[in-house]
């Protein structure tokens, strides 16, 4: 069941980011052709609206299930990184 779900969601992100991304180039064509204000609040609208509903959704598809102290640099990470780095150059 879980498997349907994910295919679902990945359905629907993908139809989503269609959406937002024909607005843009819809957009573009009024901006140039017709009216340049009317262009103008059409991508600012698709931009606004990929940023706040299109990447939380994305976002929280991706990383759903994962740790995401693996992805944030807080101390621990930075020593981590820095032996690592050094062990690195000492064995080139």
């Amino acid at each position: 069941m879980t498997v349907k779900i994910l295919i679902i969601m990945k359905n629907i992100l993908r139809f989503i980011f269609f959406i937002f991304l024909l607005s843009l180039i819809f957009g573009h064509f009024i901006r140039d052709q017709k009216n340049y204000d009317l262009g103008e609040k059409i991508i600012g609208f698709s931009v606004i609206g990929g940023a706040f509903i299109f990447l939380p959704l994305f976002l929280f598809n991706r990383l759903k299930g994962k740790k995401l102290s693996d992805y944030t640099l807080d101390n621990q990470n930075i020593k981590k990184l820095s032996n690592e780095t050094s062990e690195n150059i000492e064995n080139h």
